[in-house]
């Protein structure tokens, strides 16, 4: 948390929680070596099978706690995906699922006092946002061929304006798996950071009471955080591929 110094101040090292550290020791950490991470990721698939799978498997019309909680989650993003997408984006339910649900246990998980955080490190968001970028792509030009291009012609504006808006949508379109992942990694670390920062603090005497009022409050702004970046990944995933079932403007 925080180590005396020599001067009897204090050291902080909130970025020390994100470090990736070998399971069984040792400081080398190849591809290969379970790590800190690689735990709490299976840990996040454990989470979502014992809420999608074992709260549900004996459904009940008076539901239980984790079954009206599995059943307001698929409820939650299946109308996400018929809001965002229309009727022709349902078929592709189960992929957002899957990413909602991960992001969201990964998030809490990652609350849990010295557990390890997977979704602060952009290795891990970056695979999922360049996952749904090259999966919508793909699919843009299976279901469209050559007109999916249409999405970057705005055909509403005028003739001269429409070459310099072209490159302005091509840029932006592939610039959306970085914000998409960075956004996602960058508040997870941010937030963690700070909270690592006010608990540091709440070991000195003078400022303890205050620190420890911040810990409290930068926490429950942690758990609205988690979920709402669970939420805004999963509605721009939509948004990405109703761009891709209706490219044009």
């Amino acid at each position: 948390m925080a180590e005396p110094t020599e001067g009897g101040g204090l050291e902080f090292y909130p970025m020390d929680q994100f470090i990736i550290k070998p399971l069984f020791g040792g400081d080398v950490v190849n591809w290969y070596t379970p790590t800190n991470s690689t735990l709490w990721l299976f840990l996040a698939i454990l989470a979502i099978i014992g809420l999608m799978v074992l709260t549900t498997s004996r459904r009940a019309i008076v539901p239980s706690r984790g079954q009206s909680i599995a059943e307001l989650a698929y409820g939650f993003v299946y109308k996400m995906v018929e809001d965002v997408t229309g009727k022709d984006g349902i078929k592709y339910f189960p992929y957002i699922m899957t990413l909602f649900l991960f992001i969201l246990c990964a998030n809490f998980l990652g609350l849990i006092p010295m557990s390890f955080t997977t979704t602060s490190h952009i290795a891990v968001t970056a695979v999922m946002g360049f996952g749904v970028f090259i999966a919508v792509t793909v699919l843009g030009f299976v279901k469209n061929g050559a007109s999916f291009l249409s999405l970057f012609w705005v055909s509403a504006a005028p003739l001269p304006l429409r070459p310099i808006l072209a490159i302005i949508e091509l840029i932006s379109y592939f610039v959306r798996p970085v914000s998409h992942s960075i956004r996602l990694a960058g508040n997870m670390m941010a937030g963690h950071a700070v909270l690592k920062v006010f608990a540091g603090f709440a070991q000195v005497a003078a400022v303890a009471p205050i620190a420890i009022i911040g810990v409290v409050a930068i926490y429950g702004l942690e758990v609205l955080v988690s979920a709402i970046q669970a939420y805004v990944f999963t509605i721009l995933t939509c948004v990405y591929l109703k761009d891709a079932l209706h490219p044009h403007h």
